[in-house]
């Protein structure tokens, strides 16, 4: 049975008081990839065959990101270093199941049930990204290293404080995950009522 995972990079960060920060927004995507079948089952079927693989086994939908940076490093006088500004470029992706060919109601509606939960549940993981990004934005801007005239001591600074909180955060994602997927949780309960509320339709 193919089950829900999500790639998820994350940090927690504190603020530097005084610093400029941008006013961005993510950009979001979707990736659909083709399903067929003419039942909750054969579409649930379907995604186990040609949902994304990742690792050895597939999935039915993750949300993944790129993220990349502007960042200004300048030196000062005194010698010290200061990340004078950061602005990221986040592009969110989703990539969710999608549908070809036509269906009954019955089985369209619970149909448009699951995807909406299963939608539902990769727009928190969007959001945890974003609110990831914001973080790392605040602990970039205004960081500042005595005696570091070639800005590399704060680079390194940036960094330890990224890897550090970086485990934090997908500990969080792992947790969320964990709740939802679960015995009892809104992925495991949407998936159960797909198959079994369709099913007994049909009978």
């Amino acid at each position: 049975m193919a089950k829900i995972r999500w790639t998820v990079l994350a940090v927690a960060t504190a603020i530097f008081p005084g610093s400029a920060l941008a006013d961005w927004k993510p950009i979001e995507r979707v990736e659909p990839y083709a399903i067929s079948g003419a039942t909750a089952l054969d579409l649930y079927r379907s995604i186990g065959e040609r949902g994304p693989k990742l690792g050895v086994r597939r999935v039915i939908a993750y949300t993944d990101f790129k993220l990349t940076w502007r960042r200004d490093y300048q030196p000062r006088k005194d010698g010290a270093c200061v990340l004078a500004s950061a602005t990221p470029k986040l592009i969110i992706t989703y990539r969710l199941p999608q549908v070809t060919g036509a269906l009954s109601s019955q089985t369209r509606s619970a149909w448009e049930r699951f995807i909406e939960g299963v939608r539902a549940h990769e727009r928190v993981h969007g959001d945890i990204i974003t609110d990831m990004v914001k973080k790392i934005e605040e602990v970039s801007v205004g960081l500042r290293v005595e005696n570091d005239p070639g800005c590399q001591k704060v680079r390194a600074t940036l960094q330890e404080h990224l890897g550090k909180l970086s485990q934090e955060q997908r500990q969080r994602s792992r947790e969320f995950d964990r709740v939802e997927m679960g015995d009892g949780g809104n992925v495991h309960r949407l998936v159960m009522e797909f198959i079994n509320g369709d099913r007994q339709r049909s009978n």
